[in-house]
């Protein structure tokens, strides 16, 4: 599917804005001739993802969110192995299409394709001088190599000891690699392909990384081309349930999930929690976001103050914060601590103030609260976000709700929300909906 990204003029600061108009992905797990299209003139920019069990719209929120976000971070390309596990090219073929993303621009549309090669089948894609210049085992693997040095020379320099020796001999190994490989990256430069990382084909390794995720983007300078996915990487956002099985956490800890060890649960969730730290566009919102929402008044608080020294009045942000989080919960109101250690609640009722307990908000009640909170505390906005099963625990009414909820609150992302909630797609016009084998079925009333 395509994304529309514009970008302001260098004197509106530079914002870069995305649309996701199209994604294709011929075959990935469960997903098989996937072709959705996303108009970029459809007002609001809310598309329903309908299907039942089964259908493959995790996979395929999961799969646009790691490509999108991790291709372009060094440090994030465990996740594309941990997603791509077992993610064969037939021995006839020496290469496999995974996925192609359109990007308009403003100008014109980019065009990503992502594609899996075997390892060995960069010397296919090189000239032939560069070819006779290089060395039997040339394999994109190599590559890796070269990345790996060119990071451990950057944390050896950073180190406040004495590594200078072993700073020169990683940086002849580099420059040894480097002179072998040099052309290839060039030559992969002019053609406008990035390579990402290597990964494992077969399930039963998670070591023989012998295949290849690379990205050749049309209609951009190759030059240009890291940077293009920096940018859209700090543009896409996923929501999820932390039930859900995330496809880019190791696939040791996924199998545990499965299993009867006491320690599954903890091994899973635990590296859930890392994922989350790592993955800045990652938000799991099955209870209230205490975090997001001390860091959301502390934010409001320090704004003013900064009002105030600028002006000599301070700002209102901070009473703004809890007036529009008040208007949420209806006759219940939030509060923050003293001493900023967490939130408490308080029941309005005919003029008398009740304490409440976390046991007195009912799911849905925090969950739509943590939503708008991580909108509202990432500034999230022009922006695409997915959002896995966000109907969960709503009463229908709040189910057909959250569309104007999420105009409401940040009006110029662009949200794709897989669902199964008909209330929910009933809230925009039949064209909005897209919809994944097994269709969503209508309830029959």
């Amino acid at each position: 599917m395509w994304l529309s990204v514009s970008i302001k003029n260098a004197t509106q600061h530079q914002e870069f804005f995305m649309h996701l108009l199209r994604v294709q992905v011929p075959d990935f797990r469960g997903l098989k001739n996937i072709d959705i299209t996303f108009e970029k003139d459809f007002v609001p920019k809310i598309f329903p993802l309908g299907s039942q069990n089964g259908g493959g719209k995790s996979t395929l929120l999961q799969l646009i969110f790691v490509l999108l976000h991790c291709s372009g971070d060094y440090n994030k390309k465990i996740f594309l192995e941990n997603l791509l596990h077992g993610f064969k090219i037939s021995d006839e073929e020496d290469k496999r299409v995974l996925a192609i993303i359109d990007i308009w621009d403003g100008q014109k549309n980019v065009k990503l394709q992502f594609i899996s090669h075997k390892d060995f089948f960069i010397k296919e894609l090189l000239p032939l001088d560069i070819k006779n210049e290089t060395i039997d085992t040339l394999c994109f693997s190599g590559l890796k190599q070269l990345e790996i040095l060119r990071n451990n020379i950057d944390y050896l320099e950073s180190q406040d000891m004495d590594s200078y020796d072993e700073i020169i001999k990683a940086c002849q190994k580099f420059e040894d690699l480097e002179v072998i490989y040099r052309g290839s990256i060039e030559y992969l430069k002019s053609q406008n392909m990035k390579y990402i990382c290597n990964y494992s084909s077969d399930r039963n390794s998670d070591y023989h990384q012998d295949e290849a995720l690379l990205c050749h983007i049309n209609n951009i300078n190759g030059k240009e081309v890291g940077d293009f996915l920096t940018k859209l990487s700090n543009k896409i956002f996923l929501a999820a349930p932390s039930t859900q099985v995330f496809l880019f956490l190791p696939p040791d800890s996924r199998r545990l999930l499965f299993s009867n060890s006491s320690k599954a649960d903890k091994n899973y969730y635990g590296i859930l929690a890392s994922a989350r730290f790592e993955l800045k566009g990652l938000f799991t919102y099955d209870f209230l976001a205490v975090k997001l929402l001390i860091k959301s008044f502390k934010d409001a608080r320090d704004r003013d103050f900064r009002e105030a020294i600028k002006t000599g009045s301070y700002g209102n942000s901070y009473q703004s914060l809890i007036n529009d989080l008040n208007l949420l919960l209806g006759n219940k109101r939030i509060n923050l601590n003293e001493d900023f250690s967490g939130v408490n609640f308080q029941l309005y009722n005919n003029g008398e103030t009740i304490e409440l307990y976390p046991e007195d908000l009912s799911h849905g009640e925090l969950k739509r609260l943590s939503i708008y909170i991580w909108l509202k505390s990432r500034n999230i906005k022009d922006a695409i976000v997915l959002m896995d099963e966000v109907e969960i625990a709503f009463h229908p009414d709040w189910q057909y709700q959250i569309i104007s909820d999420l105009q409401e609150w940040a009006p110029s992302n662009q949200y794709i929300l897989a669902t199964h909630s008909y209330a929910l797609c009933e809230a925009l016009t039949p064209a909005h909906v897209k919809e994944i084998e097994p269709k969503l079925i209508k309830q029959k009333s």
